[in-house]
This record gives C-alpha cells, structure tokens and sequence, in this order.
C-alpha cells in the first residue's frame, strides 16, 4: 500500500505577497503543475488525499482529489513547521493508500526518518515544488521509497 509525499506547487513568491502566508496560492505555473500531478497519480487507488492546511498545498492537491472523487481533508499535522507531529501522523497512516501534500520543510523530515530506517531509498533525497516520493508499505515496514521528478511543463 503506498502513501505519495507530495510537495505543493510554484505558489506566489513570498516577496510579492503581503497577506498572511497561510493563504498564499499557486500561481499560475502552480496550477498547471497541480493538474499535471493529478493526472500522475490519480493512477492510484487512494483512499485519501490529505493536505496542511495552507492555500497553496490545498490547491496543489484539489484536482487530485476531484479527479479520485475525493475532498482533500486539511490537516494541521502536515503544516510548515510540523516536523516530529507529521512523522507521527505518517506513522498512523499505516495500511492505507493516501496522498499527502506538505512543505519543503516536512516532506525531508518525512524521508529523513524512512532512510534512517530499514526503508530501501535508492533515489538522491530532493523535494523540489511538484515533486512528489511514492512510499510502499509491504505490511510490515515502509520498504521502498521512489522519487517522481516535477512534470515537465
């Protein structure tokens, strides 16, 4: 059963956004971008697709979630800034076969903690916008981890 760490889109630039960054959206690459993920991964049979709670992973994830027939369910754990919280979260995930879209921060803790375990990383540890790791559970153990690069747009 796999679980997708996928890390939002291009959003507006922190610079040219004066509003609280929470509501930050994509931008327009950004939107192009989150199309392109679901079309990726909607390949997979989810259960869930699950967000933090900032406008701009929401967007990233919603035509995933329309194209699965599924609300993408916000969720404080997966926030900038979660860290040790998100890796719990992940832990309880155990079984299931969800999306999860977060930020540069937390998507690394994520992979930091499978490589520190027996899980089986061959690809190099990266996380730029619009990627996304596809994690395997074998009921046991997260046993593998694969990079899926950004779409080419």
């Amino acid at each position: 059963m796999p679980v997708l760490f996928v890390r939002h889109a291009v959003a507006v630039g922190r610079r040219r956004w004066d509003d609280d960054d929470l509501v930050r959206p994509l931008s327009k690459r950004g939107r192009r971008q989150a199309g392109a993920i679901a079309d990726r991964l909607a390949a997979y049979p989810l259960s869930a697709v699950l967000s933090s709670p900032a406008v701009r992973c929401v967007e990233t994830v919603s035509p995933l979630g329309e194209a699965m027939r599924l609300s993408v369910e916000r969720r404080d754990e997966l926030a900038e800034g979660a860290g040790r919280e998100a890796v719990d979260f992940v832990r309880g995930l155990l079984g299931q076969t969800v999306a999860l879209c977060s930020h540069g921060d937390v998507i690394p803790d994520l992979l930091h903690v499978l490589r520190a375990g027996s899980t089986r990383i061959e690809d190099p540890l990266v996380w730029p916008k619009a990627s996304a790791w596809l994690v395997t559970w074998d009921g046991t153990h997260w046993a593998t981890a694969s990079y899926l690069a950004p779409p080419q747009l």
